[in-house]
């Protein structure tokens, strides 16, 4: 017998003259079976050559997409995608999440950004070994890890039951990959959930893929920090009301804490240590309620003032505790700006990005050049 799993991807992935070289040198008489998530032209003519009489079982109807994947897109600007993976990843809150990215670059760079944000992740990518590789899945079974970011390629064949998430950070190239990443989720009679992270100017295309694919999606804003409160005080409240067993060393400190502090007091603290353990959620540029075309959209999405827009950088981040609440009067002092004059503040690793209007960048600059070595703290 031969057997080809993800036979799609080898053929993608250049290894069709060794598929070709394999079977023509087995037995006529072999058993030849090919599995794959989607059946492109490649594979059926590859089929049709190699097998005779092929049955061909398929598990979805030809008329939908995954039955058990709720598809879901969410449009952002640019500069917002990876604050949308936060806060996706903070709404959901999902045992297990993979989130997809399209080069090794992207997967280091998103997965650094978790990692210091306070995420339990791990990465996948054509870079890491085997050894790397197996341990990263160790972390995902046994809990010590939630959310993995991977490449296209590094997530073949990964199979984990608690996995109910999955978010393609960048876009996938056409719909067979879509399919194959969300894949990941929906399986055995399970229920997973499929995120789209759409830029504004790439809705129409991604639109047409859905479409061709016949996925029916849920078009929507990224969740916003009061989103997110919410969905924690939801969570807190079940968790708390479920009924637990209480040991007597438990019982007795609940007893002491309430001879020194009120009930409201123990409460609140209790609810503060939970949040304290959850990374904080990012603020997003304000979301448009329009339904309209992607360049629309992306007009709407700023404040009144900051349609056309410079964005300027500093070299300073989070990693140099980079704050809006210092970083705001900063660039207000360093380039004679109001406050009301400062756009969308985006604080990276080791950088600040944020917007002035384009009316009065030049006089902004020009400000920032004259007051330049006044300040300690960053350079523009």
């Amino acid at each position: 017998a031969v057997i080809l799993d993800e036979a799609d991807e080898m053929l993608d992935m250049g290894f069709r003259e060794d598929l070709e070289l394999i079977l023509d040198a087995s037995p006529e008489g072999r058993r030849t079976l090919l599995f794959s998530a989607t059946m492109p032209k490649s594979i059926v003519a590859l089929a049709k050559r190699y097998q005779k009489d092929a049955l061909r079982i398929s598990t979805v109807g030809e008329d939908r997409g995954h039955g058990d994947i709720s598809y879901q897109a969410v449009t952002v600007a640019p500069a917002d995608i990876e604050n949308a993976v936060v806060n996706l990843l903070r709404l959901h809150e999902a045992e297990t999440a993979i989130l997809f990215c399209a080069t090794r670059d992207n997967v280091r760079h998103l997965h650094a950004g978790l990692i210091e944000r306070g995420f339990a992740a791990v990465a996948l990518s054509g870079e890491h070994s085997q050894n790397e590789r197996n341990s990263a899945m160790q972390a995902l079974r046994d809990k010590r890890a939630r959310v993995c970011v991977a490449t296209d390629v590094a997530a073949r064949g990964l199979d984990l039951p608690s996995l109910s998430l999955v978010v393609h950070v960048e876009l996938p190239r056409d719909a067979e990959t879509l399919q194959h990443r969300s894949g990941r989720t929906g399986r055995a009679g399970k229920k997973g959930t499929a995120i789209l992270i759409v830029p504004y100017q790439r809705k129409r295309r991604v639109e047409m893929m859905l479409r061709g694919a016949r996925i029916a999606v849920e078009w929507m804003n990224a969740p916003t920090v009061d989103d997110i409160r919410q969905a924690d005080k939801s969570r807190l409240m079940t968790m708390l009301m479920e009924d637990v067993e209480i040991d007597e060393d438990d019982r007795a400190l609940g007893a002491q804490l309430l001879e020194k502090k009120t009930p409201e007091e123990v409460a609140a603290a209790l609810v503060r240590s939970y949040r304290a353990r959850m990374p904080a959620p990012e603020e997003m540029i304000e979301a448009s309620g329009s339904a309209g075309s992607s360049r629309e959209a992306g007009k709407e999405h700023h404040r009144d003032g900051f349609d056309d827009v410079v964005w300027f950088r500093m070299d300073i981040g989070r990693r140099q505790n980079a704050d809006p609440r210092w970083i705001l009067p900063l660039i207000c002092r360093r380039g004679h700006i109001t406050k009301n004059e400062v756009g969308a503040i985006r604080i990276a690793a080791n950088e600040t990005m944020f917007q002035v209007p384009s009316a009065i960048a030049s006089k902004f600059m020009s400000a920032v050049k004259r007051t330049e070595g006044q300040e300690a703290e960053g350079a523009v």
